[in-house]
């Protein structure tokens, strides 16, 4: 199967450098996608033209749902044979070397479009299906190099990112077995069970106890960031664009000493980090965490008003949060300036599940941070004074009332959230000029 010239030159930009993968440009790419879905971005017919009626298949058509997970399966393995293995690139780097030329004084390896022809016709039809004269085309305008050429390694990169994004996509789409585009979460975890014994710096290290906590632990990050509608899958286009799956899959190579690994979110320590505090607030070890137990959270001065909002919204059992509450807790409140732990604090604050916070909501919580600063013998703050400077940072479209659109346009949310359930957080705002 050949590939597609216009999706190489839609992806080239891309691959030559390190900024996000776009929702557009992977739908450009990405050749498992319907042709509709590719093209609709240039054809505006296809958004007023009606689609064929897609019937699922009955639950009880054994036959013909089998027949579709081998077609699918069959397609996955003959897309994997059109990638370059690690010989093959040591050939095409080998073979651009060799096509240099001229060096620049500060070590640049150009090659010119003759010397690229060249090229192209040294190596095997597999390799030659990359080295496109569009690829060519589009580095050079990139390049900007009056002499018409190109530096080597931008073309080796650019290969190299799309065997990666190319092999990401299929590993993936091998769990996703009907072929819908998306993975649930029991997909995920065959996907992740599978890939440790691959994962060097997981594969050494762990317990073969904890394989089902770490499992658990990833799933839930992956969920958290990219399932925030609770639809109970993730598209696997989204999964190539968050970037995680790069973090994940990076913990196949072996561990720098020397590279701290709680970096990545994935990594053993990280992961560990994460259980171990789960442990640490379960005093009773019954496995499970009360509201008493999670007010030793972090600072330990989350407000007692906030942690009964977290147990009225949050799924618990008899009253008591296990470890998968705990994860969608622990992410939103370690990452309070993403959208998606907004989302969740959000869901908290609005007490009347109306979709706007008001000065009455903003005036409860609040009343958490004053009960503090009496439990601390200090002086409480004037609410008005806080409820003035909340609105004039969010400076919401409605002036009585907050959204969460408002407060993530704002830029503030991370600020406004924090100073209404937690003192520690309050005091340090309050105290923000002396600390300057």
């Amino acid at each position: 199967m050949e590939l597609d010239p216009d999706l190489i030159e839609q992806f080239s930009n891309l691959m030559v450098s390190t900024r996000p993968i776009s929702a557009e440009e992977l739908a450009r790419f990405d050749e498992n996608a319907p042709l509709r879905q590719r093209n609709e971005i240039d054809h505006p017919s296809y958004k007023t033209i009606p689609k064929f009626f897609e019937a699922p298949l009955p639950p009880g058509d054994t036959i013909r749902q089998n027949l579709r997970k081998e077609a699918h399966s069959l397609y996955l393995q003959q897309r994997s044979q059109e990638l370059l293995d690690s010989n093959e690139l040591d050939e095409l780097w080998s073979m651009l070397v060799k096509h240099v030329t001229q060096m620049t004084a500060t070590g640049q390896q150009l090659i010119d479009f003759d010397a690229y022809l060249q090229l192209q016709g040294a190596v095997n039809a597999k390799i030659r299906n990359y080295l496109t004269a569009r690829l060519f085309g589009n580095l050079l305008v990139l390049s900007r190099d009056p002499g018409g050429m190109v530096d080597i390694v931008s073309v080796f990169n650019y290969i190299m990112r799309k065997v990666w994004l190319k092999q990401a996509r299929i590993g993936l789409s091998f769990y996703d077995e009907m072929g819908r585009g998306y993975l649930r979460e029991i997909d995920m975890e065959s996907y992740i069970i599978d890939l440790i014994p691959n994962m060097a710096q997981i594969r050494d290290c762990m317990q073969p106890s904890f394989q089902s906590f770490y499992v658990c632990t990833v799933i839930k990050r992956f969920f958290f960031f990219l399932d925030a509608q609770h639809r109970g899958r993730i598209p696997i286009r989204a999964m190539l664009e968050s970037g995680m799956v790069t973090d994940l899959l990076e913990l196949r190579e072996e561990g720098d000493p020397e590279d701290p690994q709680d970096k990545n979110c994935f990594s053993m320590p990280a992961v560990l980090a994460v259980y171990r505090n789960y442990l640490s607030l379960d005093k009773d070890h019954n496995g499970m965490l009360s509201q008493k137990e999670l007010a030793d959270y972090g600072s330990g001065t989350l407000t007692t008003i906030f942690l009964e909002r977290v147990f009225e919204e949050c799924r618990t059992y008899q009253g008591e949060m296990d470890y998968k509450t705990y994860l969608d807790f622990d992410m939103a409140m370690n990452n309070r300036g993403s959208p998606q732990a907004l989302q969740y604090l959000f869901r908290i604050l609005d007490v009347d599940h109306k979709g706007y916070l008001t000065v009455q909501t903003l005036h409860l919580f609040f009343k958490g941070i004053q009960e503090a600063f009496k439990s601390h013998n200090e002086n409480p703050v004037n609410f008005e004074d806080i409820n003035n400077e909340i609105f004039d940072m969010v400076k919401p479209k409605d002036p009585c009332k907050i959204t969460l659109q408002d407060l993530i346009k704002s830029g503030k949310a991370e600020t406004v959230v924090s100073i209404l359930i937690e003192f520690h957080k309050f005091w340090a705002y309050e105290n923000r000029e002396e600390n300057v």
